[in-house]
């Protein structure tokens, strides 16, 4: 699945309908969305970032961040799926204790 894209001289990012929107519009629930797909889907894909390519200056811009960040938490993926699950267990084992009182 290919969340970031350049095409025409243009960034764009898989937008929740689907298709492709221009970064320029990307908002914050589009940013978490992204986020989400990177840790949950088992294949992601992002066009290199190739300042060459990608004309727009403010695309560059958000590209290149968006690029980093998403690659970073590609990346470290497990251990932030293993974090959030340590976490939530904490929690969990609490509460059950809590009920079993």
């Amino acid at each position: 699945m290919k969340l970031l894209k350049i095409e025409d001289s243009g960034g764009y990012f898989l937008s929740e309908k689907g298709d492709y929107s221009s970064l320029d519009k990307i908002d914050k629930e589009g940013l978490l969305r992204l986020v989400g797909l990177t840790l949950r889907e088992p294949v992601v894909d992002f066009d290199p970032y190739d300042e060459k390519v990608l004309k727009n200056q403010a695309h560059q811009i958000i590209y290149k961040s968006l690029f980093r960040k998403l690659q970073d938490l590609r990346k470290r993926k497990k251990a932030f799926v293993d974090e959030s699950a340590r976490l939530f267990l904490e929690d969990y084992e609490k509460y059950r204790d809590d009920m079993l009182k």
